[in-house]
């Protein structure tokens, strides 16, 4: 019989304050799936330059990654592993990730301005390279967990993938989708919104989701601050945002409003998620 595959959440941590959030929200979801916290610390030039200075040494880094250990497994009672590996945030984290087979990344952001450790606009680098979803974390605790999800609907071709992590979480949160469609004044792009939400509903019920669906009444110039307004009217947990695979480079890009709406001013978390292949058995498209 094959072994059940853990679920394991990857937290990167360069020990600030938006990080003890983004570990916050990793436990969790990780107390949720039945699974662990996986705590990372890239040691590069940041660190070492820290540890330079306060005359410390790299056993330093293992001391307060194992003291956070106690404190979360003591606090959220699940279980927690922690790895210090030398190298580049860029390339680190993704290949831990593939390493000890995690399943999503939670990180914390300052936003596109402000402290460039391990966070701030790192964040965007780090989400382009991963195999996996990166849920990107501000200043703003798990609480009630992901009970309404923004979904952001265009006019292109919605991938399987954005729909099954949608269903996948909802399912795991028992939460509610919110179907948010792009405004356009071209009618046949408006035409095929309403048939990607129309098509997205029906899998939806057809999988027992709970879900809502609206139009935004701004522009689609204006989308992502649309997004983040409804996002906050509604109180969301969440907000899911797909990128989309480079045409020059291995990795993925992020639209210019999925940017904005990650980095947004009301703090919601968002799950970006790259279009790599979800086997659940039990969602039916």
């Amino acid at each position: 019989m094959e072994k059940k595959k853990e679920n394991i959440v990857l937290v990167p941590t360069d020990f600030t304050q938006v990080a003890d959030y983004a570990i916050d929200h990793a436990a969790g979801i990780a107390k949720q799936m039945n699974g662990k916290v996986a705590l990372l610390h890239v040691i590069n030039k940041d660190t070492k330059a820290y540890l330079k200075k306060e005359n410390l040494t790299d056993a330093s880094i293992h001391e307060k990654l194992e003291a956070i250990a106690t404190s979360v497994e003591k606090k959220y009672n699940v279980k927690l592993d922690y790895i210090a590996e030398e190298g580049s945030i860029f390339t680190t984290i993704s290949k831990v990730t593939t390493e000890i087979g995690a399943s999503i990344i939670v990180m914390g952001t300052h936003g596109k301005i402000g402290v460039q450790h391990l966070i701030g606009s790192f964040a965007l680098k780090v989400i382009e390279s991963s195999p996996v979803p990166v849920i990107v974390v501000q200043e703003k605790e798990f609480g009630n967990a992901y009970q309404n999800i923004v979904l952001p609907v265009d006019e292109t071709t919605e991938t399987k993938q954005k729909v099954k992590w949608a269903i996948h979480v909802a399912k795991i949160f028992n939460s509610t989708i919110h179907l948010f469609g792009i405004k356009h004044n071209d009618e046949f792009l408006c035409d095929e919104v309403d048939r990607n939400i129309a098509q997205i509903k029906n899998i939806l019920d057809k999988n027992g989701v709970k879900h809502t669906d609206k139009i935004s009444a701004d522009s689609h110039s204006n989308f992502g601050k649309s997004i983040i307004v409804y996002g906050d009217y509604i109180k969301a947990d969440l907000i899911m945002v797909l990128t989309n695979p480079s045409q020059l480079l291995p990795s993925f890009m992020l639209s210019p409003w999925a940017e904005q709406v990650i980095f947004n001013a009301a703090k919601i978390p968002v799950m970006a998620i790259n279009p790599v292949e979800l086997n659940i058995s039990y969602i039916s498209l």
